[in-house]
């Protein structure tokens, strides 16, 4: 009988260190310098950081998990501040050691004492890193900063890797290492991997049987990654907060709040899905501050990264030239679409402005005449705000879209299918001028995410747009590919090969 394996789902579980300190310290540096990446933004702007950057970094044979915050400013009235200080203390109650950072070319002032108190509350390990400490006399200052009354203290360089060796020898020895506990999952896969080896070889019709035979080369990831972009304050913090059901990101009516990506997982009927929530993408023009520059980059790049796009639209003011704009970019990345109308309440049920409520069906043909390059997306209306959590009608009907749309993004349909559909297709319908016609002998699907078709003509010439359009809507039509961009190639019968 078919043994019906499945993943192992949890994980095991590495110590957390948090670096925490005040603005401006270096924290992100330290933060990039310990995971190799550039994944939290760095300037000489206070206040880059604001939302808790995770990410993990291998050290003497063991692995970390390390989290990145905002800077601390305790008491502050103002609301960034105040939701960054709140961010932190998140971390602080998770981590299971800390590192406080300070700047060594600053005077020790009220605020370093009053953090140094906060955190010496928690009863756990904290290890002063003395950053940008270049040269003997800026290491001689550095001991100044024993005031603050701990006992580790560690003269680094985050932006050159000085020093940083002594701080994660120190951080290790400080937890000890433990060895992690079977899991149940674990257990389970031992056992099968065992059963296994002791049967004897399947057949090809077991394994078609089993769903195990990839004979159309579709596959199934470990985690789908799942990009949340739109203009600045749509909402789309908010809605990644509403699909964890946790307060991760920052959420306020400051446009621009989010400026790190932000990810969280969410594990949904057996899958993982990682949604990124990227920084509001406007126009350069509109970008002033280094940070809100880098911070659009970083959106781009998360972007192109991920498997799908919920392209977030406010439906309290419709569908703007930079919505276009940004379901551009993913469109021309070949990412997956999934186009989410957000606010629908507040034109609906909550509308306040004593005019009727809002059409569906008419909202959604002007979203489709204003966006007709996504026409491929399918368009979910829902708000993030009145959704308690990911268990919320609205959020699984998302969540359920995202699997649908990533299982097509992934489909491959085989040659045979593809040539007894083109038979069946009468060109002689498609809108396209005599001369730009051409004759397709077959085609085939040379990849999938996103799918892409090689037609092999009778001459070699670029498609006609009219063409390309009439044969994508057949595919859908036949084949679904729901939310995912098709892509063809032209590639003429009696092209020499390339070497």
């Amino acid at each position: 009988m078919p043994i019906n394996r499945r993943p192992v789902a949890a994980k095991r579980v590495h110590p957390l260190v948090a670096i925490v300190g005040r603005p401006n310290v270096g924290k992100s540096t330290l933060f990039n310098r310990l995971t190799g990446s550039r994944r939290s933004i760095v300037g000489d702007e206070p206040g880059i950081t604001r939302d808790r950057i995770y990410s993990q970094f291998d050290w003497a044979g063991r692995s970390f998990r390390v989290v990145d915050t905002g800077g601390i400013v305790s008491g502050d009235p103002e609301l960034i501040p105040a939701e960054i200080f709140r961010q932190a203390r998140v971390a602080l109650g998770e981590a299971d050691a800390l590192i406080l950072v300070v700047d060594a070319r600053t005077e020790l002032a009220r605020p370093d004492y009053d953090l140094a108190r906060l955190l010496q509350r928690s009863a756990k390990p904290i290890f002063l890193a003395v950053n940008k400490v270049e040269g003997p006399a800026m290491a001689a200052a550095a001991e100044n900063f024993r005031r603050l009354g701990f006992q580790h203290v560690f003269p680094i360089s985050s932006e050159h890797g000085q020093g940083i060796g002594d701080l994660l020898d120190a951080i290790s020895e400080a937890i000890p290492a433990q060895p992690p506990a079977e899991t149940a999952e674990e257990r389970e896969s031992a056992q099968e991997a065992e059963i296994s080896r002791n049967r004897p070889p399947a057949s090809h019709s077991d394994l078609e049987d089993e769903g195990k035979l990839r004979t159309h080369g579709e596959f199934e990831p470990r985690e789908t990654s799942i990009a949340i972009i739109g203009r600045p304050n749509v909402g789309k913090s908010t809605l990644l907060n509403a699909l964890t059901g946790s307060a991760r990101a920052i959420v306020s009516p400051i446009p621009g709040t989010t400026r790190d990506a932000v990810d969280e997982v969410v594990d949904f009927q057996g899958a993982q899905l990682r949604f990124v929530d990227t920084a509001g993408i406007r126009r350069k023009g509109k970008t002033r501050l280094l940070a809100e520059k880098l911070s659009v980059v970083m959106a781009r790049r998360h972007l192109e990264a991920a498997d799908v796009a919920l392209l977030v639209l406010d439906a309290t003011e419709g569908v703007s030239a930079s919505d276009a704009t940004i379901g551009g970019y993913a469109h021309e990345s070949g990412r997956s679409v999934i186009i989410v109308v957000n606010k629908w309440d507040a034109v609906t049920t909550a509308r306040t402005d004593g005019k009727p409520p809002a059409d569906r069906a008419l909202f959604e043909r002007q979203l489709r005449s204003a966006l007709k390059y996504l026409s491929y997306a399918p368009v979910l209306f829902l708000s993030a705000i009145q959704a308690s959590g990911p268990h919320h009608k609205d959020m699984i009907r998302l969540l359920r879209q995202v699997q649908s749309v990533a299982r097509e993004r992934r489909k491959r349909i085989s040659t045979g299918q593809m040539n007894r559909f083109l038979e069946r297709i009468d060109f002689q319908r498609a809108p396209v001028p005599m001369a730009r016609r051409v004759r397709i002998f077959y085609m085939t699907q040379a990849a999938v995410a996103p799918p892409t078709f090689v037609l092999f003509t009778d001459r070699p010439v670029k498609l006609h747009f009219a063409f390309e359009r009439f044969l994508e809507n057949q595919i859908r039509q036949a084949f679904g590919f729901q939310g995912a961009p098709i892509w063809f190639k032209v590639k003429p019968r009696n092209a020499p090969r390339s070497a």
